[in-house]
């Protein structure tokens, strides 16, 4: 290096952050104005850098919830402790190049792309030779595009990069720092999928068990290619809400760690998941019958309503959630060709009203922690908290109701033979609804009911009781 105090130019998108504004930008435009979506090919016939331009004029990203490399901003404030002159160098529009610089306070100057420049590449490094000379400044960034730029630095600083890219840029100039990249991990993409969801899918073998048909291989089959589709077909969604709520995310105690959210998982790489799930998840239903896949497709559009609006309105996201479970059980009877019951429908609605409301009950409880006003994205206060609570576990009691009258019907002396044995399963059920509340009400529950139900002892025992009841109630042929 000709000087230790040379200026150093700091890329932004995958360098300083964990995540790329053009792709942040281009998802908010989707959740806020996705009319405008449509003309996001014009805007890149018009070049890159208008794209840039034309998406700021719409999309305002917030610098405060961005996933940043804080490794780096440490390493920046020391270098800029003694003495260097920290430039931020990022093709990024000059909005949100700005917004960032004057987020952080770290940065002396500013250099980023407009309306007819995207400041990548060869651009980049014309722009900083111009600006300090040929080896006259230290050059962080983290792609193939910065070799260009690193061929007339006085250093590199190699940040987020694969070996081959470490390799690749020592060849070039003197590498001071290596910074490596975030391994996506076998964890990450179990959350990217949301795979701990798919337990919920097993509704859609409720049915089959109900009908007391698990000899059944044939319908066993299906509704296993039935589960695999479905599965297929929420993670599309979950990605596509992740997607959509990466500020409100970043805002939440626990959902600022999903992959999306804090960086893990680049966003394009759920661009092209999404709907590649999706489509597979379609191909698969077609196989297992038209009936299903009509139910499969409902269960898409409601919940991208409930991703895209429905959440937000109060009471509207629980009541939604509730018919989301339900439609599982529906979709499985259709899967197998299966009558539904009314109590099986009336006692499934009302069981998982109650655990919707404990949803939204766990997360005003941490918002109430951290001394917040309402759940952010939601339309609740923390003072409804008191009312959820109560609906939710009156809810939850009238599903133990339902089981009760389903108990003094003939449908029960047709399927056992032993029915006044399932009487011991209400019992069960009204532990179990208390035992949830009272959890929740202690600030103990997870924000989602089903992980905390199949991490707590007390409800895998019960769970594994009130099976033990159905059995030991002898149905018919058995």
């Amino acid at each position: 290096m000709k000087s230790q105090l040379l200026p150093i130019a700091v890329d932004l998108d995958g360098t300083l952050l964990y995540t790329d504004t053009l792709h942040e930008s281009a998802v908010h435009l989707l959740h806020h104005h996705p009319m405008q979506v449509l003309l996001l090919p014009i805007w890149l016939i018009k070049g890159k850098a208008y794209l840039k331009q034309k998406l700021s004029t719409y999309v305002t990203l917030n610098p405060a919830t961005l996933p940043y490399n804080l490794q780096l901003v440490e390493w920046i404030k020391e270098k800029k402790a003694l003495g260097h002159r920290i430039i931020l160098c990022t093709a990024a529009d000059s909005k949100n190049a700005n917004s960032i610089a004057t987020h952080l306070n770290i940065f002396d100057e500013v250099m980023s792309s407009d309306e007819k420049t995207n400041l990548a590449g060869e651009y980049k490094r014309e722009a900083l030779v111009q600006r300090f000379g040929e080896q006259g400044f230290i050059y962080a960034g983290n792609s193939n595009a910065d070799l260009k730029v690193w061929k007339s630095a006085a250093s590199a600083i190699v940040v987020n990069a694969d070996k081959n890219l470490v390799k690749k840029s020592s060849e070039l100039v003197e590498v001071d720092k290596v910074l490596p990249a975030q391994p996506i991990t076998l964890k990450n993409w179990r959350r990217v999928f949301r795979v701990h969801q798919y337990l919920k899918n097993l509704l859609l073998f409720v049915p089959l068990a109900t009908a007391h048909q698990f000899g059944n291989v044939e319908a066993l089959s299906s509704l296993l290619l039935a589960f695999i589709s479905f599965s297929l077909c929420a993670s599309s969604v979950y990605i596509t809400n992740d997607l959509m709520d990466l500020e409100s995310d970043r805002q939440h105690l626990n959902k600022r760690f999903r992959p999306f959210a804090a960086g893990s998982v680049p966003i394009s790489y759920g661009a092209i998941l999404a709907p590649l799930s999706l489509i597979t998840s379609f191909i698969l239903a077609l196989f297992v019958g038209s009936t299903f896949l009509l139910w499969l497709i409902a269960y898409y559009i409601v919940t991208v309503a409930y991703s895209l609006r429905l959440k937000r309105y109060a009471m509207v996201d629980c009541l939604t959630l509730a018919g989301l479970y339900t439609l599982r059980i529906i979709a499985g009877a259709a899967a197998v060709s299966i009558p539904l019951s009314f109590w099986l429908l009336g006692f499934s609605i009302f069981l998982f009203l109650s655990l919707a409301f404990v949803k939204r009950y766990a997360e005003l409880q941490i918002q109430i922690a951290h001394n917040n006003t309402q759940a952010h994205g939601r339309g609740y206060l923390i003072e409804d908290a008191p009312l959820i609570q109560t609906l939710g576990v009156t809810s939850g009691y009238a599903s133990a109701l339902v089981l009760a009258l389903y108990l003094q019907s003939e449908a029960v002396t047709i399927l056992y033979n032993n029915p006044q044995v399932i009487w011991g399963s209400i019992p069960l059920i009204l532990f179990w609804i208390s035992w949830v509340w009272l959890k929740a009400h202690r600030g103990q529950m997870h924000d989602d009911p089903i992980v905390f139900a199949l991490r707590d002892k007390s409800s895998l025992i019960v769970g594994a009781m009130f099976i033990a009841i159905f059995i030991i109630a002898k149905p018919w042929g058995s």
